[in-house]
Order: C-alpha cells, then sequence, then structure tokens
C-alpha cells in the first residue's frame, strides 16, 4: 500500500503539473488572439477613416485654415468643412450634419496631425513641397497613431502609424 501511495502522489504531481502547463498556454494564447483581433478591428477602423477623409478632403474647393491638431475646408457646397484632433478623439463638424455637432470619427487617438502641401514634388524624392498657408495648400497629409486596450489582463493594443496625402482636386480658390 505503501507503494501505491507514492505512485498515486507521483501521478497527481504530474498530473498537476501538466494541467497547470496547458492552462498557461491556453491563457496566453487567449491574450495573442485577443491582441489579434483588437489590431485587426483598430486597423479597419482607421481605413475606414482614412477613406472618409480622403473621399471628402478631394470634394472640397479649398483649405480655409490650417493648425496642426485641425483643418477646416470649403466645402463643395460653400459651407466649412472641420476635421479636428482634440481629447484623443479625430472628429468631423459640418454644420448641416448632426446639428453642426462634432462627429467622432476615431477614438483613443494618442496623436494626430495635419500637414499642408502644394501640389508639385520635390525632384528625385516622393514628396511634395511645403505650403507657405492654407491658400497654397493643394495637398493636406493626414496621421495618426492609436492605442487601445480592451480587457485589463490582455496587452495594450497600438496602431503605430497611419497617414495618408489627400490631393484636393477642385481648382477653386
Amino acid at each position: 500500500t505503501g507503494g501505491m501511495l507514492i505512485e498515486l502522489l507521483f501521478g497527481i504531481a504530474i498530473s498537476g503539473l501538466v494541467l497547470a502547463q496547458i492552462c498557461l498556454i491556453w491563457y496566453y494564447a487567449s491574450r495573442s488572439f485577443v491582441a489579434q483581433m483588437n489590431y485587426v478591428d483598430m486597423d479597419q477602423i482607421s481605413q475606414r477613416t482614412l477613406d472618409v477623409l480622403t473621399r471628402e478632403i478631394r470634394q472640397t474647393k479649398s483649405l480655409s485654415f490650417y493648425a496642426t491638431n485641425k483643418v477646416v475646408f470649403k466645402d463643395a457646397d460653400g459651407l466649412p468643412l472641420a476635421y479636428e484632433f482634440v481629447d484623443k478623439q479625430l472628429t468631423r463638424t459640418k454644420s448641416t450634419v448632426n446639428n453642426g455637432r462634432p462627429a467622432v470619427l476615431l477614438k483613443g487617438c494618442d496623436s494626430g496631425s495635419f500637414s499642408i502641401f502644394q501640389r508639385n514634388p520635390v525632384e528625385g524624392a516622393y514628396d511634395q513641397y511645403p505650403a507657405a498657408s492654407a491658400a497654397t495648400c493643394k495637398l493636406v497629409e493626414v496621421r495618426w497613431k492609436c492605442k487601445r486596450k480592451l480587457i485589463p489582463s490582455a496587452p495594450e493594443t497600438t496602431e503605430v502609424m497611419h497617414s495618408g496625402k489627400i490631393v484636393i482636386r477642385s481648382n477653386d480658390p
């Protein structure tokens, strides 16, 4: 009976170690899966936001105000259309939409900025000359970095960068 007791204890110990390893693998695999799904979701939201910005900015007549965190365009209907990075969000404001209140396009932005350029490219580089003012702007670059944490035990998911250069197609001043 003494030998059986020792065998039983060894069996329980080995089973406990195997079960502990299985639980650890499951825990870390679940965290990785959540982080990957979070990254995919953030990437899709960022891409949709960039698509909206591209579609709307291309249709504007001109840029009327520029700051590194805010741009205001003269839209095709002659009314202002504004985008602003404020309170870790990218917002869109149009007087005829949402009673003129800002609509949130993107959340969790650690940083976001706008840059303005002329349309003509720099020779020998895939870049454009910076615009001196909003009046000479024909290309707007937008870039942001977002973070999000879905569950406390999961690692923080960072969307390192999303950016795009958007040409204002109208020749209207």
